[in-house]
């Protein structure tokens, strides 16, 4: 739920013009340690590349790192120095980077966000939010009530139903305010 939406999102706005707009151009590469990849609820997903194939990140114009569950090790990978190097790597290129739900907690462990506005998961059937204080320990300023947080070029929301509009605010940077409107409009958003 928390990855699929860049694909769909990126994929209609390649796909299909809407009648008034261009088609972009906007390819989403998927990526991991490995090949298959068990996420949440064990789930396995095939990715297109394995991280440590990649030589150069100067071709791609965004990162998006969906959340996940610490007990199916989410936070083995997301917190690993190749993924914060990589995180680093972006930010210092002003590229933009968006997270959905914990997502947001690696980039806090990278150390981009200290003293930026951000966003993690928050549980709200309780009155405080472990992964917020997580992310505040990072060194986040983090906006506590607010579903998307957008610093810069940095986007974090606050639980998975953000996703899919995390990706239609990434596709705008990386297009423009009326091909995000036409593809919300497309997808029946």
């Amino acid at each position: 739920m928390e990855f699929t939406p860049f694909v769909d999102v990126m994929g209609w706005a390649r796909e299909d013009d809407g009648g008034d707009d261009e088609k972009a151009d906007i390819r989403v590469i998927t990526c991991g340690f490995n090949k298959m990849v068990t996420s949440t609820f064990g789930v396995t997903v095939q990715v297109d590349e394995i991280l440590s194939d990649i030589k150069s990140f100067d071709e791609y114009d965004a990162l998006a790192i969906p959340g996940g569950f610490e007990n199916y090790s989410f936070y083995e990978e997301a917190y690993s120095e190749v993924v914060s190097q990589l995180i680093r790597d972006f930010d210092s290129k002003n590229k933009f980077i968006a997270t959905v739900c914990v997502g947001a907690l690696a980039l806090g462990k990278s150390g981009i966000l200290k003293g930026r506005n951000a966003t993690t998961y928050r549980n709200n059937l309780r009155q405080h939010s472990v992964r917020q204080q997580q992310l505040k320990d990072f060194g986040a300023n983090v906006i506590e009530n607010q579903s998307i947080v957008i610093d810069n070029n940095i986007i974090t929301s606050y639980n998975p139903q953000t996703a899919p509009y995390v990706a239609f605010k990434l596709l705008e940077f990386l297009t423009n305010e009326n091909k995000a409107k036409t593809t919300k409009i497309l997808m029946g958003f």
